[in-house]
């Protein structure tokens, strides 16, 4: 069995590029002292018409071709290029799924040996958005006819006829790309080895466009030219390998998430590479939801974008003490800017909220009532609305800036430390030492000393709200404990696992059913303030009931004035029964000690 490089193989590629070695699970290599290694980034073209602008950006080959000069590298102006290389695929499965449901792909390239491929990472390995798949094996034709014996078939499944999927059409072109320097007089940028996949993905009732760039070598150029190629063209991490698209595609359904919930930080040995993993995990998680967070695909994409957008910040938060003074000042500019997008996403949540609540409670109850349905008919424009200011910022360059961003810093805080390499130049050794002799102690702290210690500060914080908020149920009060327990809750739900049993789960629990006894206090606030700002809008709908002008416009706000009020009436009394449900709640999780203090 040989390796493979990419998820797109044909016979003549089958072993690994030098230039974009891999680690277990997909991680990238890194090297000691927080210099990281070479890396692989792979992107993809949400439009993919826009990677013929790519072939046309002159600017970016000729700074990888003054690079390579300036270096001394092979990629100089002279030496020419190959043509685009046709590729064909196919990827087979049995008929139960048997392949998928192991997070594997088996590749069928036109000509040369098949391909096994693990397409969704476990659940507890290093991952960041752009890893490529991770390749497993490349396997005998002689058993070209069935699954092959790896990752645990049972011999029933074994037996199983493998059956064509989906295929892809296209071709790969490889070349060198360089960001521009910005800074006059600055050396030109080491060149990247770059790699464009361009083709169709076919199934049986369905085919689509696809367009892949992959980036290998160094990690600062690399990190630095994506950054800047998202910046001018439509490119972000793909929510999912290439076979899982082409799976999808065949079945009809979405692709599957490669992370969801909480990060899992067990496999940290420190504080500092759990916020590698945490970030990795939560950018992971922000960009494939983002892909559902437009009108008319549901709530659950919005919901999803900020949950990990909350859990993120909260991440930021609880491990700062593991940052340099300078890496502490870039956390702080990159959550300044996570909390930007978070108010984007924030009125089109309201809005699905208050019409998936309190809105659709109140038309079943008044099913007839035209004052109601002329609000919610408001509301409804209202909230599409903010769906169209949110899609223009996740469509936009900001937000793809912001991906490459987030990988970069999963890999910068993620990257395991090694002892200094004595094959080193002195330049790279002396810059590690450097690195090492910065990091505060907490970097180095063993994660569950350094999780225990988050978590009591945050236990006192949280009591010390719950005091205020059982002296007063005041809106104030409960939405200072409201704010203060998501925050508990987010620490205790990344920092549990590392205490398994039935303290740590109980403790997330009671917490999780305090924040929803408080969220939906916190919905009745909410929806009466939305309400209010409906007012300007109903008066000036159209009206076609008789009398003049000022007759009808008085109407219409006389109609709305009773809609409004309706509504906030009803969040009112709703509001009066979930502040007991609160302190009830309260109550619960005080009987229950911490589970970090368990022994």
């Amino acid at each position: 069995m040989k390796a493979a490089d990419s998820g797109a193989t044909d016979a003549a590629e089958t072993e690994p590029p030098p230039s974009t070695p891999r680690a277990p699970c997909g991680a990238a290599l890194p090297e000691g002292g927080g210099i990281l290694g070479p890396i692989v980034v792979e992107l993809a073209f949400t439009d993919p018409t826009a990677a013929e602008g790519l072939t046309r950006l002159a600017a970016w080959r000729d700074a990888a071709a003054a690079g390579a000069a300036a270096t001394g590298g092979p990629d100089t102006p002279r030496k020419r290029r190959p043509p685009p290389a046709a590729v064909a695929l196919a990827w087979q499965d049995t008929a139960s799924g048997a392949l998928a449901r192991r997070g594997l792909a088996l590749e069928v390239p036109r000509r040369g040996p098949r391909v096994l491929w693990r397409i969704l990472p476990d659940p507890g390995a290093p991952w960041r958005p752009g890893l490529p798949p991770e390749w497993i094996a490349v396997l005998d034709p002689a058993e070209a006819a069935t699954l092959p014996d790896l990752a645990g078939f049972d011999s029933e499944e074994r037996k199983a006829p493998l059956l064509p999927l989906a295929a892809f059409e296209g071709h790969r072109a490889r070349f060198a790309l360089a960001a521009r320097d910005a800074a006059p007089g600055a050396p030109p940028s080491p060149p990247v080895a770059a790699e464009l996949l361009t083709g169709r993905l076919r199934a049986v009732a369905a085919e689509r466009a696809v367009a892949r760039l992959t980036l290998a070598g160094p990690a600062e150029p690399v990190l630095a030219l994506a950054r800047a190629l998202a910046a001018e063209l439509p490119l972000l991490p793909p929510p999912a390998a290439l076979a899982e698209e082409a799976r999808a595609l065949a079945l009809g359904e979405p692709v599957r998430p490669r992370r969801t919930g909480p990060p899992l930080l067990a496999a940290a040995p420190d504080a500092r590479a759990g916020l590698g993993l945490a970030l990795g995990h939560l950018a992971e998680s922000l960009l494939f939801h983002a892909q559902f967070a437009r009108a008319g695909a549901g709530p659950e994409g919005v919901h999803q974008m900020r949950v990990a957008l909350r859990r993120m910040r909260s991440v930021l938060r609880l491990f700062r003490p593991v940052a340099t003074d300078e890496e502490a000042a870039a956390l702080h500019a990159f959550a300044a800017r996570l909390k930007a997008l978070a108010s984007t996403l924030g009125p089109a949540r309201d809005w699905d909220v208050f019409l998936g609540g309190f809105g659709a409670d109140l038309a079943a109850m008044l099913p007839e009532e035209p004052r109601l349905a002329a609000l919610l008919r408001a509301a409804r424009s209202r909230r599409a609305e903010a769906y169209t200011t949110l899609r223009q910022v996740l469509d936009g360059p900001e937000f793809r800036v912001l991906a490459c961003d987030a990988i970069a810093l999963a890999l910068r805080f993620g990257a395991p430390e090694a002892p200094p390499d004595p094959a080193a130049s002195p330049r790279r050794a002396a810059a590690q030492q450097r690195t090492d002799e910065t990091l505060p102690a907490a970097a180095r702290e063993p994660l569950d000393r350094f999780a225990a210690a988050a978590l009591d500060r945050r236990w006192r914080k949280l009591r010390a709200r719950g005091e205020a908020m059982s002296a007063s149920l005041e809106d104030d009060a409960l939405h200072a404990l409201r704010l203060e327990g998501k925050r508990m809750r987010y620490a205790a739900e990344i920092f549990a696992p590392l205490w398994p049993g039935k303290a740590s789960r109980r403790f997330v629990r009671r917490l999780a059913a305090l924040q929803e006894a408080l969220g939906l206090a916190n919905d009745a606030a909410t929806a009466r303030r939305l309400v209010a700002g409906l007012d300007a809008r109903l008066a000036a709908a159209q009206d076609a009931g008789p009398g003049g002008k000022a007759e009808r416009l008085d109407g219409r706000r006389r109609a709305g004035d009773w809609a409004i009020g309706l509504v906030e009436g009803f969040a009112l009394a709703r509001a009066r029964r979930v502040r007991k449900r609160a302190l009830r709640a309260w109550e619960a999780l005080l009987r229950r000690a911490p589970f970090w203090e368990r022994d």
